[in-house]
């Protein structure tokens, strides 16, 4: 037993990958315990119109700050030693500009639910929430140039961190005033010591002497990174419009439960790979940096796969014991959204090797592919019945990125010609 502990402990000590990897497996699965207990008193202590209210609020707020995510950071950690100074220093700039005007844009909306629509204290959430982008600004240069240092423990600290004390604050909140506003404050008031904790973790106060990069060093991720990330909203968010609208509210209740039960717990953790992965790329180049993406894919594969594989094969043994007889006839639909995590882990790595190589749009037009893929195989599917929609959807994301994953790890297997490297 010591011998393998000794060898896991060696490996992981040599590898990065494996070092982030597993520290944010653990904060997020850390964290996922805390949530559950926290849902569990929420759930008893406020009525389904509150929790629809705070649920309201947080959707949009969700959707809004998709906006804040223009690449900046992601240009930070592809720097080169020799620029990264001056591009911190007008990224400072740049991030106060974009918080401000995502703040202001859902205050627009927050004044657009109030007085057109009557959700007075959805809007008044919201605007409450738009405070957090006057907060975050602060610390956004140095949690970038923590992940740029690859320092992935400390990055993963400070989330977990965050995300526990806003599950603590909800639930004192709720033992004390049983609102939706215990709900939503959280958010607020962990926001602050979210920007201490990033700046403690990497203190940076600017060097004026290294001077400003010009805004436009930026442009070439700022669009593409956008776009990726508001494609992945539109499948993560309109997939429950679509079968909503096709199938019914009954339908979309056990889809809603299959998502989260089932490729809701692995989503974080394919997003994670991204977080860690992409430093790691872009510390490499040429040969050297294919080669470490193949290193990180077979890691990162070997972590998700038997998570997956112990969705799939238990599911009908946990799903009774865990969520209880009502939810049993989404077990099907569980299974099929559950194998969706391997392609949207094949495509997240791809996408962060594109950045690495600072090709973004290439990413932007895989994840266009992808969504409209997975979308419209949900559509085809759900003109039969739920199971052929949630099979459309997982077939939708295997038949666009696996393939890309595959060209990137056999190079002799290439994508459709205008998708290749020379042409995008």
């Amino acid at each position: 037993m010591f011998t393998i502990a000794h060898r896991i402990s060696h490996i992981t000590a040599r590898s990065p990958v494996m070092r982030g990897l597993l520290a944010y497996g653990s904060a997020e699965a850390v964290s996922r315990v805390v949530r559950l207990a926290s849902i569990l008193i929420v759930a008893r202590r406020i009525s389904p119109e509150m929790l629809g209210t705070a649920a309201l609020a947080l959707s949009i707020f969700e959707l809004v700050r998709v906006l804040a995510n223009v690449g900046i950071g992601q240009r930070i950690i592809a720097a080169r030693d020799d620029e990264v100074e001056a591009l911190c220093n007008s990224a400072r700039q740049l991030f106060w500009i974009v918080c401000v005007a995502v703040a202001a844009i859902q205050l627009v909306i927050a004044e657009i639910m109030a007085r057109h629509f009557g959700l007075t204290e959805a809007a008044m959430m919201l605007a409450v929430l738009s405070l957090v982008y006057v907060i975050m600004p602060p610390g956004l240069v140095s949690i970038f140039l923590l992940m740029r240092e690859q320092r992935m423990t400390a990055a993963a600290r400070i989330s977990a961190t965050q995300t526990m004390l806003d599950n603590a604050l909800t639930v004192a909140l709720v033992l004390l005033w049983p609102s939706a506003w215990a709900i939503i404050l959280p958010k607020l008031l962990t926001a602050p010591l979210w920007t201490l904790m990033a700046r403690h973790a990497f203190p940076w106060s600017g060097d004026r002497a290294a001077g400003y990069a010009p805004y436009r060093a930026f442009a070439g991720f700022g669009p593409a990174i956008l776009a990726s990330e508001m494609f992945s909203a539109a499948r993560i968010h309109a997939d429950k419009l679509i079968i909503g609208a096709l199938l019914g509210t009954n339908a979309l209740g056990l889809y809603y439960f299959a998502f989260n039960a089932g490729l809701g717990i692995t989503q974080s953790f394919v997003a994670a790979c991204n977080i860690v992965i992409f430093p790691h790329l872009c510390k490499s180049s040429g040969a050297n940096r294919a080669e470490e993406f193949c290193k990180a894919f077979w890691i990162g594969l070997a972590f998700l796969a038997p998570v997956v594989a112990a969705q799939v094969l238990l599911a009908p043994l946990y799903v009774p014991i865990v969520f209880g007889a009502t939810w049993v006839s989404a077990t099907p639909y569980l299974v099929m959204l559950s194998l969706a995590a391997l392609p949207l882990y094949a495509g997240s790595l791809v996408g962060a090797r594109y950045r690495a190589e600072q090709r973004p749009f290439a990413e932007t037009r895989m994840m266009a592919l992808a969504t409209a893929a997975a979308l419209g195989g949900l559509a085809i599917g759900a003109q039969i019945d739920l199971i052929a929609a949630c099979l459309g959807f997982a077939l939708g994301l295997a038949l666009t990125l696996i393939p890309f994953a595959a060209a990137h790890l056999i190079p002799r297997i290439t994508v459709p010609h205008i998708f290749q490297k020379g042409t995008i």
